[in-house]
């Protein structure tokens, strides 16, 4: 086994083992001394988000051809460059561990981020409100301009169809707000008002 892989192994072993045995039901498996770095509240380590579910499909999707496709493909990869031998001189290899590295990276996020998905019920929403799925129509107070957001999940985020997440600066600033009131929004340069003109759904 090379350097490498030894190092990655050792890694995973002490830093993920733990978590896997708490998913398991296994907490008291565990020495002592790695139970501070395993956080047994679930709402924390899954953070809630809420989706279409057309939104929720497309993460479901692209978790699927990562897994089934890309993961296969990038393991492919790297068994091609370790045969072309020395290890500590295979740029080849270095940059495929590297794609699988940010390939799993990518996996994990979206692992987390279904975890903590929810199908969002519209018909419990406050229409008065800006919230998750609202589309709100606000006005900026130093130029006048007007623009139009939906707020969405993270993951549905897509500036391009007016689409801003609610953890986004402007996100935060909108939710909650009614008809009539002022979001401040933090940016680098100071705060911004906008006046909130226009909810809908």
């Amino acid at each position: 086994m090379a350097i490498y892989d030894k190092i990655q192994w050792t890694f995973k072993y002490f830093v993920y083992l733990p978590y896997y045995l708490v998913k398991a039901g296994f907490f008291y498996f565990i020495p002592v001394s790695y139970r501070g770095f395993v956080n047994l509240n679930d709402e924390v380590m899954s953070k809630v988000s809420y989706y279409t579910p057309e939104g929720l499909k497309k993460l479901r999707d692209e978790l699927q051809q990562l897994k089934d496709v890309e993961r296969v493909k990038a393991s492919k990869a790297i068994a091609e460059a370790r045969d072309k031998g020395d290890l500590s001189e295979n740029a080849e290899y270095d940059a495929a561990k590297e794609a699988q590295g940010m390939l799993e990276m990518r996996i994990a996020k979206l692992e987390e981020a279904l975890a903590g998905a929810r199908i969002i019920d519209e018909s419990q929403l406050d229409m008065s409100k800006a919230l998750v799925l609202s589309k709100v129509k606000i006005k900026n107070q130093t130029n006048g301009m007007e623009m139009t957001y939906t707020l969405v999940a993270d993951g549905e985020a897509d500036l391009a169809s007016g689409k801003i997440s609610v953890n986004s600066p402007i996100g935060k600033g909108l939710l909650g707000k009614s008809v009539g009131e002022v979001a401040e929004i933090q940016v680098p340069n100071g705060v911004m008002k906008f006046d909130i003109i226009e909810i809908s759904r």
